[in-house]
């Protein structure tokens, strides 16, 4: 077994694929419309399918905005260097909300960035 996909429900479809690709540096890998069901949805990633996970972005069409609650925590990615990641994030529009710096109770270097629908995004220093 495997994970597949992580889906969230975002407000506004082509602004959350624009974070992905644009500021996070992720790539569309497939995207389907459901006029039946009046909803969307569009897969993201860093690499194919058929072996990496992957986020499945549900946009629902009448549905504006979510409540986040309180049950989700954060997608985490792996970055080389986190200060610079955030750093290029912050040049390419994104918004960092917690700066690099060691975890509470840790040692490991950690960042979070926000996407337009308030979803954290946990950014991992891996050397």
């Amino acid at each position: 077994m495997r994970i597949l996909h992580t889906m969230i429900r975002v407000g506004d479809l082509d602004r959350s694929i624009a974070f992905y690709t644009e500021i996070l540096g992720m790539r569309l890998l497939r995207r389907q419309d459901y006029p039946e069901g009046r909803f969307t949805l569009a897969f993201v990633g860093y690499g194919p399918e058929d072996t990496d996970a992957v986020l499945e972005l549900t946009h629902n069409w009448d549905t504006p905005s979510y409540d986040l609650g309180n049950g989700f925590g954060h997608v985490a990615l792996a970055v080389p260097d986190a200060a610079a990641a955030c750093a290029e994030i912050r040049a390419r529009g994104g918004k960092v909300v917690r700066e690099a710096g060691p975890m509470k109770h840790g040692t490991t270097i950690i960042a979070f960035v926000e996407d337009p629908d308030g979803y954290k995004i946990e950014l991992i220093q891996h050397s």
